[in-house]
């Protein structure tokens, strides 16, 4: 039967392949990721008209102290200095 249902719904098929539809871990708040990463805070990217990126910005232990408290224009400022940036693609599981 699982083939005649993929053969009818074939968008079944990208579901249970790529399993998008599960967000893990469970009841997780990514819009405060503070709470599961230290020095992290969210920001949204827009890269064409009409599409949003959501992204985490997490700054390394070593500006941990200095990190403590600032708000988003800090963070922001952060990413413009003259140190490196790692982009970490998590994949299509729909978590960060």
């Amino acid at each position: 039967s699982v083939p005649f249902l993929i053969r009818l719904f074939p968008s079944l098929l990208t579901k249970f392949v790529y399993l998008n539809f599960l967000a893990f871990p469970f009841f997780a708040d990514f819009q405060r990721p503070e709470l599961l990463v230290n020095n992290t805070i969210s920001l949204h990217l827009t890269t064409e008209p009409g599409v949003t990126v959501g992204i985490w910005h997490t700054v390394p232990g070593s500006r941990g102290a200095e990190a403590r408290g600032q708000d988003q224009r800090w963070y922001e400022e952060a990413l413009a200095d003259a140190h490196p940036v790692i982009i970490y693609l998590h994949g299509n599981g729909g978590t960060r």
